[in-house]
């Protein structure tokens, strides 16, 4: 990208020459991080380059359009396909398999093979594809057709300025307030969890220390009548030092316990 944008005053075109092997970059997750990434900053043409020689067989040539197919579905960009080696053969032929289903067929009768019934029941779904694909002749070796191939470049371009690139702005504007929604949940889950946090050190942190002497003076004051008398009625280690916590609403037991405790710590102090 960086490479592209020192060089866009000085060059007209960039070309990225892509793996032979199609699924290697149409069908790889790089392959779609390269191509969505240029297409949402430049003006982007997939041109799909076809061996004209070896699609002279109706069911190569039918192999040929699914691929170009697949990949302009999946590009989304404006297509161009480029018959290649037009030196070597014309395309002519070609063209009229797209234009005339009759002559598809009529080329295909004299194929006997399994493949040829796929390819005449494929050749009636792409139909419509055929209508808006862009298609030229060329060659390599003497550089014919290269003026209609810029003049059709030159159309895409516009077609990706017109109906591409304000789909582009839309899903990155879709994206942005996408991930600025979740920004925002996660902060509220974050405040939510904070403030939870802190009600529960203010109000309740102290019920959750373990119930001994000490954590039973802390609770006392928070007990219901009934919690508080199951706890004296099992409190066996309570000391004197329990009288500040006394009530009207003591047990008997627990009254009597601590007049025991007064009158037994004493003599035991003063026999040492």
């Amino acid at each position: 990208m960086k490479f592209i944008e020192k060089r866009q005053t000085a060059s007209q075109y960039v070309l990225i020459d892509t793996p032979g092997q199609i699924e290697v970059f149409t069908w790889s997750a790089s392959g779609t991080i390269i191509t969505e990434a240029l297409a949402s900053s430049f003006p982007s043409v997939v041109v799909y380059v076809m061996d004209t020689s070896r699609s002279t067989s109706p069911v190569t040539f039918m192999s040929n359009m699914l691929y170009a197919c697949s990949i302009l579905y999946k590009t989304k960009l404006p297509f161009i396909v480029a018959m290649n080696k037009t030196d070597i053969i014309e395309h002519r032929f070609a063209v009229e398999w797209m234009q005339d289903f009759e002559a598809f067929q009529e080329a295909l009768s004299q194929e006997s093979t399994y493949a040829s019934n796929l390819t005449r029941s494929m050749s009636l779904v792409l139909d419509e594809f055929y209508d808006s694909l862009k298609v030229v002749g060329v060659s390599a070796v003497q550089g014919t057709g290269l003026d209609e191939f810029f003049e059709l470049v030159s159309q895409a371009v516009d077609e990706y300025e017109r109906e591409y690139r304000p789909e582009y702005e839309r899903l990155q504007k879709k994206m942005e307030q996408a991930q600025s929604r979740q920004q925002r949940e996660q902060l509220g889950r974050l405040r939510r969890d904070m403030g939870a946090s802190s009600v529960d050190v203010e109000s309740g942190a102290a019920t959750e220390l373990p119930l001994g002497p000490s954590g039973l003076i802390l609770t006392r004051g928070t007990l219901e009548e009934g919690d508080e008398q199951e706890e004296g009625q099992g409190s066996d280690t309570d000391d004197i030092d329990h009288e500040v916590t006394e009530g009207s609403h003591e047990e008997p037991a627990f009254k009597n316990f601590l007049q025991e405790a007064k009158l037994r710590y004493p003599a035991a102090r003063s026999s040492h």
